[in-house]
């Protein structure tokens, strides 16, 4: 048994499709849960719907259906476009599910219990960012608007309300990002919010008046939840907490979320948590924007490009790792159709797919069809093992456009040792010992190249490690199988284009 990996991503608002920058935290978050997988560990990966808000009372509306009608639609898109993509996860939570109603209630008659004075009624005037379903304070607002969400006007409400006792949380909370036990990631997130610390913070408002579509709050039946103080608990509910048993999984060992609600993962979470008696989160890791031409790609103010034609322009693998390799999992990225189509052809065609097509005709025509048993050490091999070790380091900081970067490296390498090697020649001179450890070699780079990539582009890494006759899959391959393929003596099968070019008929896998 592996190390126990539980990754979370956050749960999007069931107000309108997801878009391509949805897409960069789904398909980032999948990548790691695969590679961890290759690692040997035991993952447990949760994606889910956040549906108590009031925007998605006013979607609802306009489409004049009920909320229920409303988010089981939106649930079922979701979903339906995260399997597209090809994503592993393990779990998928509503918070209409009884399961997640039954841990909020439990999360917050806990803290009344231990902390009694952290639970106040109180009246709160201020802006409200029905995008963002919070408050705004002064900081978060630019040109009378929110940074967030600047074609939306913010909306001056007064409520009498429950509220959660932040402020006296500011100094646990700092103290342990300073001291690593509760690590934000990478370095400018981890600054930014170590800044909103050191401002001071203010008490939360954590119940919403007579709203009918919510969790009903503990005591007071005139009150629900507020979505974001519910939302945040559905890592914890997917456990099984309150139940002891929640503690198989809990703590989080990695939250993913977008660096726009830093403050809510970063600070309130991890603030409601001490609260309530309950273990930390390991790690939040908060990536940057997909943008076009500059812009934040947005459900409220519209997109320039949907994610149903981005994943039928080249299929769901490539752009699964164009937005890793070109946007990244860090800071904000451009996406462009030019981008997209250069990195298509360049990398994934030209590369990886030509270069495992190459391989696989050598060993049909040359050998027979079956890899060579030579264990013969090549420079390639040599090369390999490097490239393996810069991957692993990079995949674990989840610097995965540099793990991309050293998978490419690799295929690089091996197109430059078949033109070295020349096994053509090889062959025509009959030097067969040698053609046979040339063979052998490339056939174990590829097996190594297609763990690799795996967990970028799983579905056409399945069918190069089909075609190299190897048992089970690449997704339940793991980290010996990279060491040492097994690759000889394996009967090889031809490819048909791995990536078509433009202009030929592509087909979604």
């Amino acid at each position: 048994m592996g190390n126990k990996f539980y990754l979370t991503t956050a749960i999007d608002f069931s107000n309108g499709e997801p878009h391509v920058g949805h897409a960069l935290e789904k398909v980032g978050a999948d990548c790691i849960a695969r590679y961890r997988r290759l690692r040997g560990d035991e993952v447990h990966y949760l994606m889910g719907m956040d549906e108590h808000a009031q925007s998605v009372i006013q979607a609802a509306a306009r489409a004049g259906v009920s909320p229920r009608a409303w988010v089981d639609r939106m649930a079922t898109t979701f979903a339906d476009y995260w399997r597209r993509l090809e994503c592993s996860n393990d779990d998928w939570i509503r918070t209409t599910e009884p399961r997640h109603v039954r841990s909020v209630t439990a999360l917050l008659e806990r803290i009344r219990e231990r902390r009694p004075d952290d639970v106040f009624l109180a009246e709160y005037s201020g802006l409200y960012c029905t995008g963002c379903e919070e408050f705004k304070q002064d900081s978060q607002i630019a040109d009378g608007h929110c940074i967030e969400h600047p074609t939306l006007d913010l909306v001056p409400t007064t409520e009498r309300n429950h509220f959660f006792r932040l402020s006296a949380y500011r100094d646990p909370v700092l103290e342990r990002i300073r001291a690593g036990t509760l690590r934000v990631e990478p370095a400018i997130r981890r600054n930014e919010v170590v800044r909103l610390l050191e401002d001071g913070l203010q008490d939360i408002s954590i119940s919403r008046l007579r709203q009918p579509w919510g969790i009903p709050f503990p005591g007071d039946p005139e009150q629900t939840v507020y979505v974001w103080f519910d939302a945040l608990i559905n890592y914890l509910s997917a456990t099984g907490f309150p139940e002891e048993g929640h503690r198989r999984l809990w703590p989080a060992d990695l939250h993913i979320v977008g660096k726009g609600i830093t403050r809510f993962h970063c600070i309130i979470w991890p603030a409601m948590l001490l609260a309530a008696g309950v273990e930390l989160p390991r790690m939040i890791w908060a990536h940057g924007y997909v943008q076009w031409e500059g812009a934040k790609l947005s459900k409220t103010a519209g997109t320039a490009v949907s994610l149903d034609t981005a994943i039928n322009r080249h299929g769901p693998d490539a752009l699964r790792y164009f937005l890793l390799r070109e946007i990244g999992f860090e800071n904000d990225g451009n996406f462009t159709w030019d981008r997209f189509d250069a990195r298509y052809t360049s990398e994934l065609a030209d590369g990886y797919g030509n270069l495992a097509s190459r391989i696989l005709a050598m060993i049909g025509r040359y050998v027979g069809g079956r890899v060579p048993t030579s264990n013969e050490r090549s420079p390639l091999d040599e090369e390999a093992e490097l490239r393996i070790k810069g991957y692993r380091g990079f995949m674990d900081e989840q610097r995965l456009h540099e793990g991309a970067q050293e998978t490419w490296n690799l295929i690089a390498r091996a197109n430059q040792y078949v033109e070295e090697t020349a096994p053509w020649n090889l062959a025509k001179t009959k030097d067969t010992a040698r053609l046979d450890a040339v063979l052998s070699s490339l056939a174990r780079t590829l097996a190594r190249i297609t763990l690799l990539i795996q967990p970028f582009i799983p579905g056409k890494a399945q069918v190069v490690w089909h075609s190299l006759g190897l048992e089970t899959t690449a997704a339940a391959a793991r980290w010996p199988d990279l060491e040492k393929p097994q690759t000889g003596g394996k009967s090889v099968t031809r490819l048909t284009p791995l990536f078509p070019k433009p202009g030929t008929n592509i087909v979604s896998s």
